[in-house]
């Protein structure tokens, strides 16, 4: 069965939503993700190790270590969507699944809940902690804590530590590979986008990054927009957060458009994906546009292979 992916969207409360919901009926519940407890013999979800930092000691997360591959391991850190949590995006998805398969080790963890009891990140002004005032909580230590956390459990190489998230995930993709760029090899994002302002992000250190959106998105839009509607709250195009990255990784030129294609979305015939890729950068820097997708896809088994190809071929340089 194709692992799938939907977004779900009340629009007369949650006018961008950016929630991914779970394809079938999750195997762990919320309440799981936040206690001490032994889910598989590969995966656990973490309390803080014994020097663990009081970030992780407060919002513990799941981790899945494998047991088999050589060591130090390749690190991903998956981050849903608003509204959605990890157990449901890592389900639809199958990171950690592969992560077993392939010998690379998954973090998962969880937004902050705001006042609808909806969880979020602190991406950037448009998406999505909004008015609720636990916006300001620093996701970005956070998110550093765990890189800590998870290296304190099991050996990790430094140079493949990687991010991938949905919509609100996928802003925050890009703010951490602007604010831990000294930790991150890439980030991928899927349906998000880059902070409108480009002086905001100062990394330190080249990251990879792949921007994935499909074409029909009518929630973060290709072409930007506003969240909700606000003039504060705008998101650049896919265009804008391309160029601001061309521009910090130093690429040459135009990119190679339809370097690839490959098959992401089940719903849609044949390898309907067109990669685009960046030339003579310091890191990778590539775009996959779904040609037909909304904000949501039906992830094909080949979304979750593809992504782990692109980090594989771009460690740390």
């Amino acid at each position: 069965m194709n692992r799938l992916l939907f977004s779900v969207f009340a629009f007369a409360t949650l006018p961008v939503a950016c929630r991914s919901a779970p394809p079938a009926p999750a195997t762990s519940s919320d309440s799981s993700i936040t206690s001490v407890a032994s889910v598989a013999p590969a995966s656990s979800v973490a309390a803080p190790t014994a020097s663990g930092p009081s970030l992780v000691a407060s919002r513990p997360y799941a981790i899945t270590i494998p047991t088999a591959g050589a060591t130090p391991h390749a690190l991903v850190v998956l981050l849903h969507g608003y509204g959605g949590n990890g157990a449901e995006i890592d389900g639809g998805w199958g990171i950690s699944a592969l992560g077993r398969r392939e010998g690379f080790a998954v973090a998962v963890p969880d937004g902050t809940p705001d006042a609808g009891g909806r969880r979020f990140w602190n991406a950037s002004e448009a998406c999505c902690g909004f008015d609720d005032p636990r916006a300001k909580v620093d996701d970005v230590a956070y998110i550093r804590a765990i890189l800590d956390d998870a290296s304190a459990r099991t050996p990790i190489d430094p140079k493949r530590i990687f991010v991938v998230g949905f919509s609100n995930g996928g802003f925050m993709a890009h703010r951490l590979g602007c604010e831990l760029s000294d930790r991150l090899a890439a980030v991928v994002s899927v349906a998000g986008a880059a902070n409108t302002d480009p002086s905001r992000c100062t990394p330190t250190s080249p990251v990879s990054v792949v921007q994935v959106h499909g074409t029909d998105d009518n929630v973060i839009a290709m072409a930007g927009g506003r969240t909700f509607n606000k003039p504060s709250r705008e998101y650049p195009s896919v265009a804008q957060t391309m160029a601001q990255w061309s521009t910090r990784l130093g690429c040459s030129g135009a990119p190679e458009e339809g370097a690839a294609r490959l098959d992401l979305d089940a719903r849609i015939p044949g390898a309907e994906t067109r990669v685009d890729r960046w030339r003579g950068c310091k890191a990778g820097l590539e775009l996959w546009t779904i040609d037909g997708a909304g904000h949501g896809f039906a992830a094909t088994p080949s979304w979750s292979e593809s992504l782990w190809a692109f980090f594989k071929a771009h460690p740390k340089r």
